[in-house]
């Protein structure tokens, strides 16, 4: 076991030591080669060249053209590109997942007073793959109150790890933020994995100090941050799984989405009960 989480610490730093080489010849191949294995959208960039780029991490984290990902009318919109690796309704504070995998909202968040909070409420996790965009955007217009990171492992989060690793997303380090919106509470979480070498938020930017081993909770209600829908929230320096969260109210998922279904940043995740 120890043995594993220093490859997966050695394997992160290796990657973040690479990744911000500003070498023109190195990061332009890196790009170059990287964007036709995954076969990157590039029309949807703002910058398209990779001598535009200034390291490789630069060009993981590259913004995109406004108009590229509309926004949807929906209550609750998708924060990121991806595939939906799980989604539906918690039974209490668990999470109910394939394959008879499941694990509780207590674990995930380490604040079994706040997961009371969200019992029975709807969860959607999607997976972001090398190839997706990977900044995180506001599914909702919120004020932020509170966040707690949690240290935890890196194992790879692809789909076909999370469904041998029963409660992958429980053991990861994970960045739990909490947003008071007009449909309730929201949780949106970051999940770090293998090779994510930090995470970042436009509050705080960046929250994961290399391989940090400290639980912290950070209390935000008196300082007024409100991201209103769409706006850019936070980053990965590599690339991971975002989590939303939602008390039982009103809402209920789009009944479209299904796992392994392809998500875009802006689509349908839940719509108010009429």
């Amino acid at each position: 076991m120890l043995k594993n989480i220093t490859f997966q610490r050695l394997s992160s730093w290796f990657f973040r030591k690479i990744t911000r080489v500003e070498m023109k010849w190195f990061k332009n191949l890196f790009i170059s080669q990287f964007a036709k294995i995954y076969k990157i959208e590039w029309q949807d960039c703002v910058r398209q060249r990779p001598e535009q780029f200034t390291s490789f991490n630069d060009f993981f984290t590259r913004e995109l053209k406004p108009e590229a990902r509309p926004l949807s009318d929906a209550a609750i919109i998708s924060p990121a590109d991806g595939k939906i690796a799980a989604c539906g309704q918690l039974q209490e504070t668990t999470f109910i997942q394939a394959k008879g995998h499941h694990f509780t909202l207590e674990a995930l968040i380490a604040d079994p007073k706040l997961a009371k909070e969200f019992k029975d409420g709807q969860f959607a996790t999607i997976y972001l793959s090398p190839r997706d965009y990977h900044r995180i955007h506001m599914p909702v217009t919120g004020r932020l109150e509170r966040t707690i990171h949690i240290p935890g492992k890196f194992y790879s989060v692809s789909l076909k790890t999370a469904e041998n690793i029963p409660t992958l997303f429980a053991e990861n380090e994970r960045h739990v933020s909490l947003f008071d919106t007009e449909y309730g509470k929201v949780i949106v979480i970051l999940v770090g994995a293998i090779n994510v070498s930090s995470m970042e938020t436009v509050w705080e930017g960046t929250i994961t100090p290399p391989y940090g081993s400290i639980l912290k909770y950070s209390d935000y209600s008196n300082e007024e941050i409100t991201l209103e829908k769409g706006e850019e929230m936070g980053r990965f320096n590599m690339g991971s799984t975002v989590i939303v969260i939602t008390e039982n109210n009103e809402l209920k998922l789009d009944e479209l989405l299904k796992e392994y279904q392809p998500v875009k940043l802006g689509e349908s995740l839940l719509h108010k009960v009429h």
